[in-house]
């Protein structure tokens, strides 16, 4: 900048004392540039702060008094808050009088060579030297000027009358482009803000204060809701988002707003051909693309486009641009499984979005269909696990923990492996209350050798599942873990396999030790089963076993007595996995490896199932996917106000930091047959450049060394 230039604003000589402190104030560039700072703070909030989410999710996140301010202060939608944009104006404005003020002064500066400087003043220069020269003084400056120009320097040239004759000052000028990057720069503040008013929710706001336009905050189905929450096609700026399902046509807009949405009609339509997807071996999209076909409204006219991420289509002077892509109304079959209940299995269909009522005669439930994902990678490392948990232990607070966390716990090696397809859903009931919940359809296997479903829940979105891990049967399903769930409710069952077990481990003609075991199993099982309180208190798996020893065993002798009873347990609950499966016609297992894997992980899985909040689980059993692409449609008049002020911003830049400002004057006064010249040079910039050009200028042009 030039070093003329000051922070003070425009000084009004006429009005009252506020009114002229207010101007000052507004046209200054102290005003200014506190102005930006306060832009760049709330853009640094609307960065961190997600933008126009749900007001649940601000709660769940900051809690309901941060959740409340934030709302208020609209921390929730910064870029189109009254506050920010008025911020915006008051800076276009302060900006704009800087300009005006600072302007007229600086062109003037530029066409003025100073040339009536005068001898004296040269003195006082930094840069300054003294020479006598041979030549005349018109002839040395007709030298000294044809110099100057030759090296790209601009000159003028006056005859000044001295008491000794004839006198000519030689004025150079160079770098005035210094002085057009502050207007460059300033200018272009104006324009990015003005791009950015325009580009934002300006338009839309007065559509809402002067059009009779309200925002809309119901639900249901788009094509019923009323004209006055709908924005016209001539709206000259706009931005939303535009879902398009596979095989479908939409033509309007949802523009998301901090207390509702907006629809926002279009002058065509989109019609969704092919959606394609393209993921990394992480599971990350590579790809996704939308074929077109775009129908104008008025004329009918058809044509095919192609939308990628970072290669829109544009219409109309509407940009459309590839967002993201959801679930465009999957169709879905699940196969409902009791693992906390008495009830049979059964199958339901649905839509993904939509909803299905199910009862068991005294519980109504919703079940919502929430989400379908057909390819789930995941981070399988770690088959150091081995058989996972070991079952004999009593203190199992941790086991628990980690037998209802999270799918994948490794952290170290990464091993990535799509797992297959998923379903979400949520379970919903009369009070309104809901948990969701994420089953993968395939077995998977987690390193152990024993393949497992992974059935995960959720009290809240803002919680990450937590897995209950279901060993896969022989038949790559969970229908032997229900059927041992169901035996193990069963009175019945477990005393047959009591008996069952007791006969295998005690040689006949023992009954007080038979007696004794069949009372010892018995107890066991039905502490497991939960079918026996421990301390007043119901619990069941291997809690229950724990509490049962902290309370009837003393401490000493407690871990020699568990590693009985867990040993008791674990075989009466083969033995009950037998009798479940010749009730239903097939085999008992055959002892060995792979058996000795399923029923470990029985085990935990039936130690945790007591802690699944729902009587049934949802198997997804077979799915017609159905792809939805999500368009952002862009309607931006000031996108090219902004790309201009950006380019405008960078010379300007560039000019106030990297070109140099410099005036030279050359004072040639009559010294006999030749000239006395006195030379002084000036820069806005006090550099190690300077030095040397004045040394050059004074060798050049005074032939001095």
């Amino acid at each position: 900048m030039s070093a003329s230039f000051h922070t003070q604003g425009f000084e009004v000589r006429h009005g009252s004392r506020a009114w002229r402190s207010s101007v000052e104030l507004l046209s200054s560039m102290r005003f200014a540039i506190a102005l930006l700072t306060v832009i760049c703070i709330a853009s640094v909030i609307g960065t961190v702060i997600k933008q126009h989410e749900p007001a649940i999710n601000y709660t769940n996140q900051f809690g309901p008094f941060w959740a409340e301010l934030f709302l208020a202060l609209k921390l929730n939608a910064v870029y189109s808050a009254w506050w920010f944009l008025l911020i915006l104006a008051f800076l276009v404005i302060s900006t704009s009088l800087c300009i005006l003020r600072n302007t007229p002064k600086f062109l003037a500066d530029i066409r003025n060579y100073k040339e009536n400087i005068r001898e004296g003043s040269l003195k006082a220069f930094h840069h300054k030297a003294e020479a006598g020269l041979a030549q005349a003084p018109q002839a040395e400056a007709q030298r000294i000027g044809q110099m100057l120009a030759g090296s790209g320097w601009k000159v003028k040239l006056q005859e000044r009358d001295t008491a000794g004759g004839k006198g000519w000052m030689v004025a150079a000028k160079t770098g005035a482009f210094n002085k057009i990057g502050y207007i460059a720069a300033h200018s272009a503040i104006v324009m990015i803000c003005l791009g950015g008013l325009f580009d934002g929710d300006l338009f839309v706001r007065a559509l809402t204060w002067f059009g009779g336009k309200t925002v809309y905050s119901g639900g249901g189905l788009v094509s019923d809701v009323k004209p006055e929450h709908r924005l016209p096609p001539n709206n000259p700026t706009f931005r939303g988002n535009l879902v398009v399902t596979e095989g479908t046509a939409s033509s309007t807009a949802i523009l998301s707003q901090s207390d509702g949405v907006l629809l926002q009609e279009l002058p065509f339509a989109v019609e969704l051909k092919k959606f394609t997807v393209d993921y990394y071996p992480t599971g990350m999209p590579k790809l996704f693309a939308s074929d077109i076909v775009i129908h104008d409204r008025e004329t009918g006219e058809k044509r095919d486009a192609r939308v990628e991420v970072n290669h829109p289509a544009s219409y109309k002077g509407v940009q459309i641009y590839q967002s993201s892509f959801d679930d465009g109304g999957s169709n879905v079959r699940l196969k409902a499984l009791p693992i906390n209940g008495a009830a049979l299995p059964f199958e339901v269909e649905g839509t993904i979005g939509g909803v299905s009522q199910i009862t068991n005669g005294d519980q109504q439930l919703t079940l919502e269909y929430t989400a379908l994902r057909v390819i789930n990678v995941e981070n399988l490392a770690g088959s150091e696990r081995g058989g996972g948990a070991d079952v004999r232990r009593v203190d199992l607070g941790n086991t628990l923990a980690q037998r209802l966390g999270a799918a994948d716990k490794t952290v170290s090696e990464r091993t990535l492996r799509n797992v297959g397809p998923s379903i979400t859903y949520k379970l919903r009931d009369t009070a309104g209350q809901a948990r969701e919940f994420h089953n993968y359809m395939l077995p998977v296997d987690m390193g152990d050798g024993a393949p497992v479903f992974l059935l995960g829940v959720r009290d809240t979105q803002a919680e990450p599942f937590r897995y209950l891990r279901v060993p896969a049967d022989e038949e790559s399903s969970m229908e032997g873990f229900v059927r041992l769930r169901a035996a193990l409710q069963d009175p019945a069952q477990r005393q047959r396999a009591v008996a069952r077990y007791v006969a295998q481990a005690v040689e006949a003609g023992r009954p007080e030790l038979a007696d004794q075991l069949t009372l010892s199993a018995s107890r066991a099982l039905d502490l497991f089963a939960g079918a026996e309180p421990v301390s007043g208190k119901t619990v069941a798996g291997l809690q229950a076993i724990a509490d049962f020893m902290e309370v009837a065993v003393p401490e000493g002798d407690r871990e020699r007595a568990g590693e009985m009873l867990l040993r008791i347990l674990n075989g009466t609950l083969f033995e009950l996995s037998s009798v479940a499966r010749e009730s239903q016609g097939k085999p008992p297992l055959v002892e060995g490896e792979a058996a000795s894997r399923y029923m470990t992980q029985a085990v935990l899985a039936l130690s945790d199932v007591s802690l699944y909040p729902a009587p049934v689980t949802f198997q997804l059993q077979d799915f017609k996917h159905v792809q939805a692409s999500v368009f952002q449609v862009a309607r931006a008049p000031g996108q090219n106000v902004v790309y201009l002020g950006c380019l405008l911003l960078i010379l300007g830049v560039f000019a106030m930091l990297y070109v140099r400002e410099r005036r030279l004057w050359v004072w040639l006064a009559p010294d006999g047959d030749g000239a006395k010249a006195m030379m002084a040079l000036s820069s806005n910039r006090k550099t190690l450049d300077a030095d040397r050009e004045f040394a050059q200028l004074r060798q050049k042009l005074l032939n001095l060394t």
